[in-house]
């Protein structure tokens, strides 16, 4: 009788065991059912870059959107912090990238640097001041179903619990205007920024930076963000202050063509053409150079 029972025992737990690896099974392939639905539901790059408006096309021969978001290592399901995302170049390819498990945290200059630029009147601030509730209303009103969620703050006043929340932090020509109010004493905008980039990065995350370079031979004055150029060694030592480690840099976005004068501005230059107006001609010649010469490095928080 003895042995009978000790027989039964054994047929149950082998029995038993037989259902939790079956079971284990059936959880793991859900998890990749899961993981894989989730891929699918996000487009590749390609398919995002392909899907955008003959308007956004042609920039990417300046701006090379494939090879830039991919040194980075921005993908599927991430959280990455866009900085100044201004008219939404580059949130237009984020969301759809992102997909569904992915979100972006919109980030502007506060509202205290606005008054410092040129058309930065009472109407303008005005509507600077509801802008972390309009764009991300704006954007709501293209992103598709399996898109990236979205919210947006200021530098300065970003909530502690998105501390490190992110994948990435996506700095696109947005350090000179920073660096120029700096520069000038009118408040610790750069250095705001900067620590705002590090307490929202998760431990190794990416801190990303396009930004239109001044070459190193140009005087400290002309780079100094008043006319949109920084040096390479200025951001680098900067973004390393801040606690960011430097990991390496692509010359992708560089653009010999540009070579300023002392007295030129970045904005010349297309997409804005400014002093340009009407002059055909000079527009053509702005043109020929393109858009502006651009560093593009990658830094990391320490783990």
């Amino acid at each position: 009788m003895q042995k009978y029972l000790i027989l039964l025992a054994a047929l149950a737990l082998a029995a038993c065991q037989q259902a939790t690896e079956e079971t284990a099974v059936e959880e793991a392939a859900t998890d990749e059912s899961a993981v894989e639905a989730t891929q699918a539901a996000a487009p590749s790059l390609a398919d995002v870059l392909a899907a955008q408006s003959d308007e956004m096309k042609a920039r990417y021969q300046y701006r090379h959107p494939q090879e830039t978001l991919e040194f980075f290592g921005i993908e599927s399901g991430m959280t990455v912090v866009e900085a100044f995302p201004g008219r939404g170049w580059y949130t237009h390819l984020l969301v759809p990238l992102l997909g569904s498990e992915g979100h972006i945290i919109a980030v502007n200059y506060p509202i205290e640097i606005w008054p410092l630029f040129p058309f930065g009147n009472e109407e303008f601030v005005q509507r600077m001041s509801t802008w972390a509730t309009d764009f991300p209303a704006g954007v709501d009103e293209w992103r598709g179903e399996n898109s990236a969620g979205i919210s947006a703050y200021t530098f300065g006043s970003i909530p502690d619990e998105l501390a490190g929340t992110a994948d990435v932090v996506f700095f696109a020509r947005v350090l000179h205007n920073l660096a120029n109010a700096e520069n000038a004493g009118e408040g610790e905008f750069l250095t705001t920024a900067l620590a705002d980039a590090y307490s929202l990065l998760k431990p190794g995350g990416v801190f990303a930076v396009v930004q239109h370079e001044a070459r190193a031979e140009m005087s400290d004055e002309f780079a100094n963000g008043t006319q949109g150029y920084l040096k390479k060694d200025f951001v680098i030592a900067q973004v390393e202050a801040a606690g960011l480690e430097f990991v390496g840099e692509i010359a992708i976005n560089a653009n010999e063509n540009d070579q300023p004068s002392a007295s030129d501005i970045v904005w010349r230059l297309p997409p804005t053409y400014l002093g340009a107006d009407d002059d055909e001609e000079l527009r053509a010649a702005m043109d020929e150079i393109g858009e502006s010469n651009r560093m593009t490095l990658k830094f990391r928080k320490p783990e």
